[in-house]
């Protein structure tokens, strides 16, 4: 594990972004998705007044994170939990809000990295793909149990897989003779399945099936939805979420609930706008913002990052 390899996408703009309310004592930022920790490592020296509340679903990830954060093990709470459990880690912490809550979706470098992991798809590995490896339904539970009709569901809406039919047809026939366990496999199949033209085009046959699984297998989307309005909901006023997706379908939640609350809800021609109506959130960023093409060059992982963030600016009606 280098810091070369694992390097924290669009990590000086996330810091300016996170950085303005976390100036005072006691200003605390919940780093929803640890990770390797780079992030924090960043806020933690650019903000010397700020606590960093670091959550990860992964253990491993977790340790990993320790060990590059030991220098600042005063101003760290490390807690395993997945990120829709922010509300119950901060009460259990006696936290009553906080400044800033961090977002950087998806599968991070390490489990790409890990191959036993099961994430890529480019080398053959036990069809797992859980971001908590201690617990839940592998890939491989997903593919040899799922009805066709399922499993095409999961394909079209979670990986906009066009041939999710064919693809889950050919899944439930060849798994009735050997169960799937390993991802060379799976990927043979693919390629078998999705017509040489569509091959050609849109990357990796495997991509957006194994987006898919992995969203399935860790509930992402779900869990995604309950996250965001928890994150606004335990900001203080001035404080800022900030989340980088990378796809749409993240994208698109998190742009439908940050835009909601920016916006008035007081009824059309009120010639003055009570409180109670004015909006929680002021958004930070205009429309999502991009990796420029250096620095994807210098980390290709920030080519699909969209960022988005917004502060709060007052809070809601109880």
């Amino acid at each position: 594990m280098t810091d070369a390899v694992h390097v924290p996408v669009l990590l000086d703009r996330v810091v300016a972004l996170v950085a303005p309310p976390l100036q005072q004592p006691g200003s605390i930022l919940v780093d929803a998705t640890l990770g390797l920790g780079g992030h924090t490592e960043a806020v933690l020296i650019r903000c010397p007044q700020a606590h960093v509340v670091g959550v990860d679903r992964d253990v491993h990830a977790l340790e990993a994170a320790g060990e590059r954060l030991a220098p600042f093990a005063g101003r760290t709470t490390l807690v395993h939990a997945v990120y829709d459990q922010i509300p119950e880690v901060l009460a259990d912490l006696g936290i009553a809000s906080v400044q800033g809550v961090l977002f950087d979706l998806g599968v991070s470098s390490m489990q790409l990295d890990v191959r036993e992991r099961g994430f890529a798809y480019a080398e053959d590995a036990p069809l797992d793909m859980r971001m908590d490896d201690t617990a839940g339904i592998t890939a491989a539970e997903v593919l040899n149990t799922y009805p066709a009709a399922d499993l095409a569901r999961i394909l079209r809406s979670y990986g906009e897989e066009k041939f999710a039919r064919q693809i889950a047809r050919a899944i439930v026939r060849e798994r009735e003779a050997t169960p799937f366990d390993r991802s060379a496999r799976l990927v043979e199949l693919l390629r078998d399945v999705i017509p040489a033209t569509a091959r050609r085009t849109g990357g990796h046959p495997a991509k957006r099936t194994f987006q898919a699984l992995r969203i399935e297998v860790n509930d992402e989307l779900g869990v995604l939805r309950r996250a965001i309005p928890a994150a606004i909901d335990s900001l203080a006023v001035g404080g800022r979420v900030v989340v980088m997706s990378y796809h749409s379908l993240e994208d698109r939640m998190v742009k439908q609930e940050i835009t909601v609350r920016a916006r008035s809800t007081a009824p059309e021609g009120l010639p003055v706008v009570p409180e109670e109506y004015q909006p929680e959130l002021r958004l930070v960023t205009r429309g999502a913002e991009k990796a420029s093409d250096a620095e994807i060059a210098e980390n290709p992982r920030a080519a699909s990052v969209r960022l988005r963030a917004a502060e709060r600016v007052r809070r809601a009606a109880a």
